[in-house]
């Protein structure tokens, strides 16, 4: 087998990932762009900003906003007025969101059980592992 460069294989894996991930979650009103990921971030830190989003989840500020957008659209999240700033809004989930959660939890965790189905516990937890420490080393960049 030809020895693939890592960060090919990475972005290959990740478009896979979303892909599939999108097609999963379509019925739900969750599209691309990993809008399942700000989702369980607003669930999981009611009150965050677009802006602490953007710094959390390290995407771009147009790729938060399209995604917050879709979210709100969908009646996934409100965004209320942040009394400390006129410029910036909270980010809050909605009940429908909060109802939703576990069912998306559910269906992340299979689909994560399916991307590794053929490794063994410890290969699993090496590969996260040596990811974890390729994802800190970057973020020293």
């Amino acid at each position: 087998m030809k020895k693939e460069p890592i960060g090919k294989l990475i972005s290959y894996i990740h478009r896979q990932n979303q892909k599939n991930l999108a097609k999963y979650l379509s019925p739900y009103g969750l599209g691309s762009g990993g809008q399942h990921t700000f989702l369980k971030s607003v669930l999981q830190k009611p009150g965050i900003t677009q802006d602490q989003l953007t710094q959390l989840l390290k995407f771009d500020k147009a790729t938060t906003a399209r995604s917050i957008k879709l979210l709100e659209q969908s009646g996934y999240i409100e965004r209320k007025p942040d009394p400390n700033d006129r410029r910036s809004h909270l980010l809050y989930p909605t009940t429908k969101a909060i109802e939703f959660a576990p069912e998306l939890q559910l269906m992340l965790d299979n689909y994560n059980k399916k991307l590794v189905h053929h490794l063994s516990p410890g290969e699993e937890d090496l590969l996260i592992s040596l990811l974890q420490k390729i994802n800190f080393e970057l973020q020293d960049e």
